[in-house]
């Protein structure tokens, strides 16, 4: 294959417009989370998914997991739940079993702006859908957002 290569010109459009789409949505939802909650989305994903974790085996994260589900470096990650739990809103504490591992869990005052919040991100992300799926280019990804159906475990 070449650089001029069509097939390679229609992923690179393809990749351009999906890249687009999730640039306008974050931009969206981050200015609703920061006006109304003083959260960033990255603060945001990390509240959601800590809140998801569960006592027993394969409950908590790992950081290294907790970094791939926020889609951030692992020093990025610890940053971040430093300045939450600086903020009061999580907590971290060596594991029982790994005394090398640490587990991160939201307090309740972070379980309660986690719950204040996801209206503002449910309806931030519905707006910035519904704009972006007046540009055509944008259109058929924004069709295929709303079609997925994505298991919980996968979040």
């Amino acid at each position: 294959m070449t650089a001029t290569d069509p097939a390679l010109t229609a992923l690179s459009q393809g990749w351009y417009a999906l890249s687009l789409l999730h640039g306008k949505i974050e931009a969206h939802v981050e200015r609703a989370l920061q006006s109304g909650h003083d959260l960033s989305v990255r603060e945001y994903s990390l509240l959601d998914v800590l809140s998801r974790q569960h006592s027993g085996p394969g409950g908590h994260l790992q950081m290294k997991q907790v970094a791939e589900a926020v889609v951030l470096s692992q020093s990025a990650t610890t940053r971040l739940v430093s300045r939450l739990e600086d903020r009061g809103l999580l907590t971290r504490y060596l594991c029982d079993t790994d005394r090398r591992g640490i587990y991160t869990d939201v307090t309740d005052a972070g379980l309660t702006l986690l719950a204040e919040a996801r209206p503002t991100n449910d309806t931030a992300l519905r707006a910035a859908l519904d704009e972006a799926a007046k540009n055509p280019e944008l259109a058929p990804l924004v069709r295929t957002v709303e079609e997925l159906k994505v298991p919980a475990q996968a979040a």
